[in-house]
């Protein structure tokens, strides 16, 4: 059976409410926002409460009072003509304010997030009058024909320290980079934290489960891993609870965990103290 397609802008979402998470309370953050009745979203507006307040991230740095920004995940091509549309995008925010000219067009940021480095989008820019700076690592600056101040955010090239989560949003990650995710997740301690964090794991769950199994497999990451996962267990769960029958609960969990490659007796012996069932019938499910 094809795997069912990944929902990378969740997590993106996510990861970007917790790389901003040092300035939560200066912004406000709009995901899907429609510009207008018709099926036109910005994947995500972060608007600034405090002019004043200096942003922390280095994404942010360019971030004025409104902030239009487009996501590509790894499955999709930056080209362009999605330059274009976003910049259109912008545009399309700045006139639809209540008044005249009442969001000002110097107080609007683009941003375009993608793990890849968009080689031939650079080229055609460089080829076409546009000049770019890269201001930080993973972080260009357009300069020139923009109508708006513009960042192209390469998520694979930002610095591990400080990025887990924009880069967690991959199919390629490693033992080590999975570890870190993973231990970045368990030391937050805020509510709203762990709930993005979730959705984040979620998605690179899903796009590494080849790595997910080897962690499985080391002893000492096991139990920590199941631990962290259980959120995403209890969703995989609730899918079945919608269908009112507790024996697709059951199969749903096993499934689950066996798609992830945990050994047997651990499915067991969760399927015993989640259910409260004796041993025998446990075995059942298996």
């Amino acid at each position: 059976m094809k795997d069912a397609k990944i929902q990378w802008h969740p997590g993106f979402v996510a990861a970007m409410g917790l790389e901003l998470a040092g300035n939560r309370d200066d912004l406000v953050f709009e995901k899907e926002y429609n510009l207008n009745t018709k099926p036109l979203e910005i994947d995500l507006l972060v608007v600034r409460k405090n002019a004043a307040a200096s942003i922390s991230n280095e994404i942010g740095r360019l971030f004025k009072g409104h902030n239009i920004i487009e996501y590509k995940s790894p499955e999709d091509h930056l080209d362009i003509d999605t330059f274009y549309k976003t910049g259109a995008y912008a545009s399309l925010y700045k006139s639809y304010g209540k008044t005249v000219d009442e969001i000002k067009a110097d107080d609007i940021t683009v941003s375009i997030v993608r793990e890849a480095r968009p080689d031939g989008l650079f080229q055609y820019l460089k080829g076409h009058g546009y000049s770019m700076e890269n201001r930080y690592k993973g972080i260009y600056y357009i300069e020139g024909k923009v109508l708006f101040p513009t960042q192209i955010v390469v998520t694979g090239e930002l610095e591990k320290e400080g990025h887990i989560w924009l880069k967690a949003l991959s199919g390629k990650l490693g033992k080590e980079e999975m570890r870190g995710l993973l231990d970045g997740i368990s030391r937050l301690t805020e509510k709203m934290d762990r709930e993005l964090a979730d959705a984040v794991l979620e998605v690179s769950v899903v796009a590494n489960k080849q790595v997910i199994r080897e962690l499985i497999g080391d002893e000492k990451m096991c139990q920590a891993l199941m631990e962290i996962m259980e959120p995403f267990m209890q969703q995989r769960d609730e899918e079945n609870i919608e269908k009112g029958i507790e024996k697709g609960k059951i199969y749903g969990m096993v499934s689950a965990y066996r798609d992830l490659g945990v050994p047997e007796n651990e499915i067991l012996k969760k399927v015993q103290e989640k259910f409260r069932l004796p041993l025998e019938e446990a075995k059942e499910y298996l």
